[in-house]
């Protein structure tokens, strides 16, 4: 984690989707058409990094048809690099329809996964040293278990894998109740944790007391300084993670949300600034700021900066259509961190 960005080789491991949404806002009861875009939370780190000029690279599993080798295209249209992506004859894409929320109108996912290409692909047929032997650093996320035993299986191959070839490897816990039962997920995301580096999100996650009550019941989902501390310190005490950190959001409207963070590194806990901002877009903002965070980490910044940097990368995500955060220079986000909103000229 210590190494420049000209040494990172970034990879990361997850579900491509098809995404369609219903144009201008509507409902899809009474949309005529949908617009398509390619997402997935893995995906959408792969690219933000890669637009920001990280060497980035994208694993999966996709249907060997013209859908799946466009959503191929896509990601390699933002200079991800897809060769180690496998085209299978099994299986089918995966997708998801967003309804965009508007005003008092939030937004809503509604997945179609089932039997998709990658979450019935047999994973233990694969060299997971192979694959990740040029690489140093490795992301994944907890909604890949969520979809299927087969998936599980590729997070621990990949982790075990990992931890023999010395790459730091950062993990996303990103909980979707649509995809598994709450405890399902803290009981089966813990047991990766050993093996993780970067941690973001604190939930689904057992961290037991004495009595066997979890530490994170009951915790504010607005929590303080001292309370959001209180559970970085134990959990850096059972997994000595490098870095932890989560976003949290306050929800003005469908259209209007507010951000900020907080950062456990070298020790010690950081709170970022609040932002509030109108929303155009807001799937991918939690990728957004997992890959600001993880770019902050390869380009060495100070603790206080990782953590504005990481919730300006949401913010600028949630002005933007589609999956992927495509800002491709540090410049504009170190203004927006530093809320400089002048016309560059």
């Amino acid at each position: 984690m210590g190494k420049g960005t000209g040494e990172i080789k970034f990879i990361t491991m997850g579900e491509l989707l098809l995404r369609l949404s219903p144009p201008n806002y509507e409902k899809i009861r009474t949309a005529g058409d949908f617009k398509i875009s390619y997402g997935g939370a893995e995906a959408n780190v792969a690219a933000s990094l890669a637009n920001l000029g990280i060497s980035s690279a994208y694993f999966t599993v996709v249907p060997d048809s013209s859908i799946g080798k466009a959503a191929i295209r896509y990601l390699r249209s933002n200079d991800v690099h897809c060769s180690p992506c496998i085209y299978s004859q099994e299986g089918r894409m995966g997708i998801y329809f967003l309804e965009e929320g508007f005003g008092v109108r939030s937004s809503k996912v509604t997945y179609d996964r089932k039997d998709s290409s990658f979450a019935t692909f047999d994973f233990t047929r694969l060299d997971f040293k192979e694959i990740l032997k040029s690489f140093n650093w490795l992301h994944l996320s907890g909604i890949t278990p969520a979809l299927s035993e087969n998936c599980r299986k590729l997070i621990m191959l990949a982790l075990k894998a990992a931890k023999e070839l010395d790459i730091t490897v950062s993990f996303d816990c990103n909980f979707r109740s649509a995809l598994w039962e709450w405890q399902t997920a803290r009981d089966c995301i813990t047991q990766y944790l050993p093996y993780v580096d970067v941690l973001f999100g604190i939930e689904p996650i057992n961290l037991p007391d004495e009595n066997g009550k979890d530490l994170k019941d009951g915790m504010s989902m607005n929590p303080t300084y001292k309370e959001q501390d209180r559970i970085f310190r134990e959990l850096h005490k059972r997994y000595n993670f490098k870095a932890i950190g989560r976003h949290v959001r306050y929800v003005h409207s469908g259209s209007e949300n507010s951000l900020k963070a907080f950062l456990w590194y070298d020790g010690e806990t950081y709170e970022s600034k609040t932002f509030r901002f109108n929303i155009l877009d807001r799937v991918g903002g939690g990728d957004a700021f997992a890959s600001g965070a993880i770019y902050a980490i390869m380009r060495q910044m100070k603790p206080d900066d990782i953590v504005n940097f990481a919730v300006a990368t949401s913010v600028i995500k949630h002005t933007m259509h589609g999956d992927f955060n495509i800002t491709d220079d540090e410049e504009s986000i170190r203004k927006l961190m530093n809320q400089e909103f002048e016309i560059r000229r």
